[in-house]
């Protein structure tokens, strides 16, 4: 038994049933343990949550740089249009997703002030992350401000449509996503 497992399957039941729906024996049943084990590796219930949290953050930053990366053939509104799919099917089919939607829109209030020290960074990371990969997809040469504003606003759309995602469903979601693109792109 180790810590990554324990990790592992903590990730799942807290993707699937949020913080407090989760529970430490449940998490040790299904790794094979007594519950007293986990406590070998981790303080608590917040320590495990906050080190899943921390992981899967990280996992989800590489993931997406790597989607960027692998798709440096199609234009920048072909990456971004792309990215509303990719969304759909990971939070459909990726515990990592799932997991990043749920804590991102509704941290648990105990732990809230440590888990924004995850969040934030992530999506500060994901900003600037994305302003870079406009500006090199521009053939303008403008000022890094705007890409910062560009790059800004299109995670404000995705955001908006993620809500969507999660309280309405896909349909919802695919119908602000439509709405919003071309008054987006034609404005950048």
């Amino acid at each position: 038994m180790s810590a990554e497992l324990i990790r592992d399957v903590a990730l799942v039941h807290f993707a699937d049933k949020g913080y407090e729906g989760a529970s430490l024996q449940d998490i040790a049943t299904d790794v094979g343990i007594k519950k007293p084990s986990i406590y070998a590796h981790f303080k608590g219930k917040d320590d495990l949550f906050l080190h899943v949290a921390n992981y899967v953050f990280q996992q989800e930053k590489r993931k997406m740089i790597t989607l960027f990366a692998s798709r440096k053939d199609h234009s920048l509104e072909e990456n971004l249009v792309y990215f509303f799919d990719w969304v759909v099917e990971e939070n459909k089919h990726n515990e990592h997703a799932k997991f990043l939607l749920r804590v991102s829109y509704f941290p648990p209030a105990k732990l809230y002030n440590e888990l924004m020290r995850i969040v934030n960074p992530f999506f500060a990371d994901m900003e600037r992350l994305l302003a870079k990969y406009m500006r090199k997809h521009s053939s303008e040469e403008n000022e890094q401000k705007k890409y910062l504003k560009e790059a800004l606003a299109y995670i404000t759309i995705v955001d908006g449509a993620v809500i969507e995602l999660i309280f309405n469903g896909e349909d919802s979601y695919y119908r602000r996503v439509r709405a919003i693109w071309p008054i987006y792109f034609k404005g950048i």
